[in-house]
């Protein structure tokens, strides 16, 4: 009897932290699996194209680079109660405030891009027009934030996080050779050498695990969500949860392209995911699902992401708690750049590929000042208190700092000059 009472109240206390933990989780969850964008799925369904299962294990490495940069964000929102673009423009003044949130907006709006285009490409394989598809995901998105409810939108969220799972059983349905995914792909190699390819893969890689609105939307979502001091300990578990998520849902990207795709060139997820059609229809067909909720997830948050930082520098409005008519800028600003974005991909002859292009230059100059700024922001006593950063988490945020800074700047630097590093 003794032993059912213990078992009893033990359930109670795992049952009751499970619900306090759907209570507060979402901004890691959401953002990490976002990360997995349309451009994300095509780096990773590359990979696995390229070199099989030989860099399953520097994606398993890059779980923790993930972690260590989104928890800074989880802290310094819960203490300051203000959102990334907020907190640069009061700690470094006006110059670094407005260069950061015009490059915020450049990047985002030329991503956002990017994701319609992943977006229309996969359902284009299901024979569904381009337009038809880019009304759909507007109105979507619009429904999503009009209800004037956050926790409404991060629900809806969620859902389409659970969605992002769609690659597991997807992968495992062409019976990879789990021996020979464990030889090759758990002891550290390169296949071929550190060469010109390699660099540019691993590079790329990286450039997908942390990108800087990842950095403005976490914060900003942990403030409009209402999170508090006390809650910075579900974040950090949400944040690694979310991290560990991300990473094996493209570890079996890289599986199913490596086990069906394994030396084919690959130039996006779309024309990856018609490949594997032709020898797994429902595999292929399940890729396809993906790619297109990845993009929606990618153009969920990124499209708050700056919606938040214009809102937190104009003082205007800026929370999904609000309706409408009591922040009409926060949402004109919303609806305007998720529009004009949606445009762009209906328009004949739009240099999509050169906008992708931009896209990875322009991220570049904005990722090393907001890591930097997010570092110094957490080693700033007076604001964060108990919770500043101790001497090992800035050693450890520091080398994630330099290591990001130098790969994403040769990273910018061979999209602009593909020949360098060959």
């Amino acid at each position: 009897m003794n032993l059912i009472t213990r078992l009893y109240y033990l359930f109670r206390r795992v049952w009751k932290a499970v619900l306090l933990y759907l209570v507060i989780s979402g901004p890691g969850l959401v953002v990490m699996i976002a990360d997995n964008d349309a451009g994300g799925i095509t780096t990773y369904a590359a990979t696995g194209a390229k070199y099989g299962y030989h860099l399953i294990w520097f994606l398993v490495v890059l779980i923790p680079v993930a972690y260590y940069v989104q928890e800074m964000t989880v802290r310094l929102g819960a203490v300051t109660k203000r959102g990334h673009a907020e907190a640069i423009f009061d700690g470094f003044g006006a110059f670094w405030g407005w260069f950061s949130l015009i490059d915020l907006l450049l990047v985002d709006w030329l991503t956002l891009v990017t994701e319609f285009i992943g977006m229309t490409s996969a359902l284009r394989i299901f024979g569904v027009p381009e337009w038809l598809t880019v009304l759909a995901v507007c109105l979507l998105m619009v429904f999503m934030v009009i209800n004037g409810r956050y926790w409404t939108w991060e629900k809806i969220a969620l859902g389409f996080c659970l969605l992002n799972l769609i690659y597991i059983p997807a992968a495992l349905m062409v019976h990879p050779p789990v021996d020979k995914i464990l030889a090759e792909g758990v002891v550290p190699n390169f296949p071929g050498g550190f060469n010109g390819d390699m660099f540019f893969f691993i590079m790329a890689n990286v450039g997908t695990t942390i990108a800087p609105w990842m950095l403005f939307f976490q914060q900003s979502s942990v403030v409009d969500k209402g999170m508090k001091e006390k809650d910075i300990p579900w974040g950090r578990f949400d944040t690694w949860f979310g991290a560990i998520v991300t990473i094996v849902v493209a570890v079996f990207i890289v599986v199913l392209t490596g086990t069906i795709l394994k030396g084919v060139n690959i130039d996006d997820a779309a024309q990856a995911s018609a490949l594997v059609m032709k020898t797994d229809k429902y595999a292929g067909a399940m890729m396809a699902i993906g790619l297109f909720d990845a993009g929606l997830l990618g153009a969920i948050c990124i499209s708050l992401a700056t919606s938040w930082a214009f809102g937190e520098i104009f003082g205007w409005a800026h929370s999904l708690n609000t309706k409408i008519k009591e922040a009409p800028w926060f949402y004109v600003c919303y609806f305007l750049l998720l529009v004009s974005a949606g445009l762009v991909v209906l328009i004949p002859g739009a240099p999509l590929v050169l906008i992708t292009l931009f896209v990875q230059v322009i991220a570049v100059t904005l990722l090393p000042a907001a890591l930097v700024f997010l570092v110094m922001l957490l080693n700033d006593k007076q604001t964060m208190g108990e919770y500043c950063n101790t001497p090992m988490q800035n050693w450890i945020g520091g080398i994630i700092v330099v290591a990001i800074i130098v790969l994403s700047t040769c990273y910018g630097i061979s999209a602009m000059f593909p020949t360098l590093f060959i």
